[in-house]
């Protein structure tokens, strides 16, 4: 009862700061709605700061007032421009999640209380926050042996009140599920679920920690790829010390071109490395805006804050690729086949109707490049086709289409005249080969043999129980001369070993 209560105040207060920014009712779309939400509008809408803002940033400017948990929401929101249209996404997409730093002696009392020692004992230089975000913020500092470091420090208490923002937030969700039916088909609950648990590894910095040495390790034999290296001994839940990385952010084109960094390549190699990631392994960085890339002084890409991270298994990576490849390659029933064998399409829908739809959003893209293609209206088309089949949200993909977009985005910048196919070709195309190739194929055949000569010495204990129970059964009940149940018992034995052999050979393959 309590927390409830608790709930729907943190919601109320949430409400009253989106109405003092515009943002709950907008003037823009208050026509749409019903007379009584109208002119529940209009007067909230009374005092309201708008400045002239869009409501997209009128929306980030709340979410930026209201504090991290609602940062984290406007990012996620972000990435479902189905739901709330092209210019809000774009402009709940510009949140960069600065925010004010916390007070410096608190940063080294969180030190001392995590790594168990003072600041002074640990680092010879220890800087002000070089960067604030919602859930911690960053200090360059100087380990004894001389190496530079970055030093990410949680916000205090930041545990307590993220976890009570998530609960709100949920019990918000389930509110408009149980309201709405298009609602339930964008599945506000699961995606609510899917954001709190991408923040409580947040919370808990060991766990980026281990990301960073993951990914480090999958990534180890990927060319102009840099992944710093974790100083474990200076890490704990909440205090990450990680190798600094000296070089230019990728949104600085100058600075690239005074470089003599190759844009083109750049954009192309950022593509490859995502679908790397997301592909070949099923574990990838899905924050990888321009904040979070810098081009080091040998030129690498390097990735950075490990903190939200996604995961695919090998069936989920499989349909990812096949989609992709089959759009490359212009096979849209076998896309649609895709579809439909991953269960993200009803069998009440026909396979080739969902391949022409499917044409119909291919077809405009093939040969064009980035700067032919406005990708919002392709987009929004895509959207439709999966209304008009009832395709659910996926909460597995929400973190791999976040990144997709987000990975697009940078592409773009670099080079805007990128193809977007051609670039992610390659990648595809060697884990299509890897996976479903010939190559795979006798792998299959390998593990079925070695599946099948493990359960070929049990076959003859299988066939002596199975006849004993064939005999017991044959005496109980079938009347026959004393000769006859021995026959019929010998040919259901083998009858029975051999669909045992078959049902073990379909079980390796």
């Amino acid at each position: 009862m309590f927390s409830a209560l608790s709930d729907y105040a943190r919601l109320l207060r949430a409400g009253w700061t989106l109405t003092r920014h515009d943002a709950l009712v907008p003037r823009e779309y208050a026509h749409l709605a019903p007379a009584p939400i109208k002119a529940f509008g209009a007067l909230t809408r009374i005092g309201a700061r708008t400045k002239d803002k869009r409501p997209g940033e009128r929306l980030a400017s709340a979410f930026e007032k209201l504090g991290p948990a609602y940062v984290k929401l406007g990012q996620f929101m972000a990435t479902r421009p189905d739901i709330i249209g092209f210019e809000l996404a774009d402009d709940l997409g510009r949140l960069q999640d600065k925010m004010p730093p916390f007070d410096q002696e608190l940063a080294k009392r969180e030190i001392k209380t995590g790594l168990g020692q003072p600041v002074d004992d640990l680092f010879t230089e220890f800087s002000t926050p070089i960067a604030a975000a919602s859930i911690a913020q960053a200090h360059k500092a100087k380990l004894k042996d001389g190496r530079d470091v970055a030093v990410k420090i949680l916000r205090p208490d930041i545990e307590r009140k993220a976890g009570q923002e998530f609960r709100a937030f949920g019990r918000a969700a389930r509110h408009i599920e149980a309201a709405s039916k298009t609602a339930r088909r964008m599945e506000p609950v699961k995606f609510i679920e899917t954001l709190k648990a991408s923040a409580a590894i947040e919370l808990d910095l060991r766990l980026e920690a281990g990301a960073a040495s993951e990914l480090a390790e999958n990534l180890k034999n990927e060319p102009g790829l840099r992944i710093p290296d974790v100083i474990w001994p200076l890490t704990a839940r909440r205090v990450l010390t990680i190798e600094w990385i000296e070089g230019s952010p990728i949104s600085d084109l100058k600075n690239l071109d005074a470089r003599g960094i190759d844009r083109k390549l750049l954009a192309s190699r950022v593509i490859a490395v995502f679908l790397k990631q997301a592909l070949h392994t099923g574990f990838f960085h899905a924050d990888m805006h321009q904040g979070n890339m810098i081009i080091d002084q040998e030129g690498r890409l390097a990735l950075i804050d490990f903190g939200i991270m996604g995961r695919l298994d090998k069936q989920a990576r499989q349909t990812f690729a096949e989609i992709i490849y089959g759009f490359i390659t212009r096979d849209y029933k076998r896309t649609a086949d895709v579809h439909f064998e991953a269960g993200y399409i009803s069998n009440k829908h026909s396979r080739e109707a969902f391949a022409q739809a499917l044409r119909a959003v291919g077809e405009p893209l093939q040969g064009r490049n980035a700067a032919q293609v406005d990708m919002s209206r392709v987009l929004q088309q895509l959207f439709d086709v999966t209304d008009l089949f009832d395709m659910h949200l996926r909460p597995e993909l929400v973190l791999l289409q976040r990144t997709m977009v987000t990975v697009e985005g940078v592409a773009r910048l670099l080079d805007p005249e990128i193809d977007m196919w051609k670039a992610a070709t390659p990648t595809v195309r060697d884990y299509i080969n890897n996976a479903i190739g010939p190559g795979a194929q006798a792998e299959k055949l390998r593990d079925a043999t070695r599946k099948a000569l493990e359960i070929a010495p049990r076959l003859p204990g299988y066939v002596e129980e199975i006849g004993k129970a064939a005999e017991e059964i044959a005496h109980h009940r079938v009347m026959a001369p004393p000769q006859q149940p021995q026959k019929n018992s010998n040919i259901l034995i083998w009858l029975v070993a051999l669909t045992a052999l078959g049902l073990a050979l379909s079980v390796a393959f």
